[in-house]
């Protein structure tokens, strides 16, 4: 890697970090000068002044929450896995299946989390399920966009060689729409902590949202802000942890870079 490359990936990380940082002092300038009080608009030291105050607190409800959207997004995996690849096995089921699970995706998230609520009670399951249904097709698309997309001379060479269904899947198409599934896995990672949110406002005694509900009710607009950069820095992770995981196994694409 040239010199060059080093400097421009250095920039590519300093000059939001400075526009970050820029933007933080400016509301901080405005919320003191303007005289704002704080439960219309609370100032950066004052979202600071929650974590360190309400440590105990937030901590807790965070990691229910962080529970709840990591095994919401493990199952969904799981799940996109599981069904991509009997589609890919048995095309009769895509066809039946496929146009309906898109349906279901224009089905606002407001009006199924209630009544997982109902169906599951308050406790974590409805959330995690929330989260499965929120994440499970962006990775199930992208999954099955990869393996249809991959070249079909590849397929024939397969052919040729008198290669099973199973064999051409695994030497083949799964390995060929890595790079399509972990698009997917990415933008489910930016859904994951939402969706657990959303559910936890509209029911739940414990998590973020219920935090958040809880502190918008006592106008107390500071806690509301850090409970929600708890959920962008989770959801960060998040997507670091998949991209890592994607380099690790895409290693010979990114070899080198």
């Amino acid at each position: 890697m040239t010199n060059l490359e080093i400097t421009d990936k250095i920039k590519n990380y300093i000059y939001p970090i400075v526009t970050f940082i820029s933007m933080l002092i400016l509301w901080q300038l405005i919320v003191v000068n303007g005289n704002i009080p704080q439960y219309l608009m609370p100032s950066p030291t004052d979202i600071i002044e929650v974590f360190l105050t309400d440590n105990a607190n937030l901590q807790m409800n965070a990691i229910v929450t962080l529970k709840e959207a990591v095994i919401g997004f493990a199952c969904s995996i799981i799940l996109a896995l599981t069904i991509g690849t009997i589609m890919d096995f048995i095309p009769i089921v895509k066809k039946c299946f496929y146009p309906l699970m898109l349906v279901s995706q224009m089905i606002p998230t407001i009006t199924i989390a209630p009544l997982l609520i109902i169906w599951f009670g308050f406790d974590s399951l409805p959330k995690i399920i929330m989260v499965m249904t929120t994440c499970f097709f962006p990775i199930l698309i992208n999954f099955v966009d990869g393996i249809e997309n991959i070249d079909k001379d590849y397929l024939n060479l397969f052919k040729t060689m008198d290669a099973s269904k199973f064999h051409t899947f695994i030497h083949l198409k799964l390995p060929m729409s890595l790079e399509s599934l972990f698009t997917g896995l990415k933008i489910s990672a930016t859904y994951a902590f939402v969706a657990a949110t959303v559910a936890e406002w509209l029911g739940g005694s414990i998590g973020l949202g219920v935090y958040m509900v809880r502190a918008k009710s006592a106008y107390a607009l500071d806690k509301v802000f850090a409970s929600t950069i708890l959920v962008i820095i989770f959801s960060l992770i998040f997507v670091m942890v998949i991209n890592i995981l994607k380099k690790i196994l895409l290693r010979h694409k990114y070899k080198g870079e």
